[in-house]
């Protein structure tokens, strides 16, 4: 009971420090925003193409809303010594973990209903599987997260969380068919796109919203919660090699 009393605390406290101020609040707007509108502006398309294009901004929304966060405030943390102390307390090092990551989950996936909401005015979204869709933002939203914990646990510097956050954010943008079907990729990129957990969630996310699909969505879902898995674990394993003596 004390351990979820401590779990339940380290969430509210990095809710209230780190996810719920106004900066954040408005990048979670204004990020899905641009993302739509450069879309429309290169692609010249029309209203119509929403649907199409809908499981790419929001797990590009997803995406970014956890890393950007998680990857600074877990290096901030550990750089100023405030982690150290968490370290210390009387609670399983993976339910503590747990309690880092859940609020950058929480706003990962509340990110993700922006663009979705946008669209509702703009386009008909009868046709969503949302027994689908849900499970499978949350998803993107957890591999996304302890994506951001690996690379977190990885560096010492901020700068260098952000710089490490990028190597893997800018190519997932293109190589995991969030805009670009992965099967018009050039043939030598292509096994590329299947080492990322983003690749699983979006061709769950494309089959919701749209009926179409590459890979069976059992597959998907299964290779998602690997991902998930083998990141949390290791790590788990780089924080207790790194950082506990």
């Amino acid at each position: 009971m004390k351990n979820w009393i401590a779990f339940w605390n380290i969430l509210l406290k990095d809710m209230k420090t780190y996810y719920l101020k106004p900066p954040n609040i408005s990048w979670g707007l204004v990020f899905p925003l641009a993302w739509t509108g450069m879309f429309f502006v290169k692609s010249g398309s029309g209203l119509e193409s929403i649907p199409n294009i809908l499981a790419g901004v929001v797990s590009v929304s997803v995406l970014f809303g956890t890393t950007s966060m998680l990857a600074v405030t877990v290096t901030f943390e550990k750089k100023s010594r405030s982690f150290e102390r968490l370290l210390l307390a009387p609670i399983p090092l993976n339910l503590l973990m747990l309690a880092k990551t859940s609020g950058a989950i929480i706003f990962g996936a509340l990110n993700a209903f922006i663009p979705i909401i946008i669209a509702v005015f703009l386009a008909d979204l009868s046709g969503i599987v949302w027994a689908m869709a849900l499970p499978a933002i949350i998803l993107i939203a957890i591999s996304s997260t302890f994506l951001g914990l690996f690379i977190a646990v990885s560096v010492s510097e901020v700068f260098e969380a952000q710089t490490f956050s990028n190597f893997f954010r800018f190519p997932m943008i293109f190589l995991c068919g969030l805009f670009f079907p992965i099967v018009k990729l050039p043939i030598f990129l292509r096994p590329l796109s299947y080492i990322f957990p983003l690749t699983y969630g979006v061709d769950i996310l494309h089959k919701a919203f749209e009926g179409q699909h590459l890979m069976p969505i059992w597959f998907d879902f299964v290779m998602i919660g690997i991902f998930c898995l083998a990141l949390f674990l290791i790590s788990l394993r780089n924080i207790q090699k790194r950082w506990i003596v």
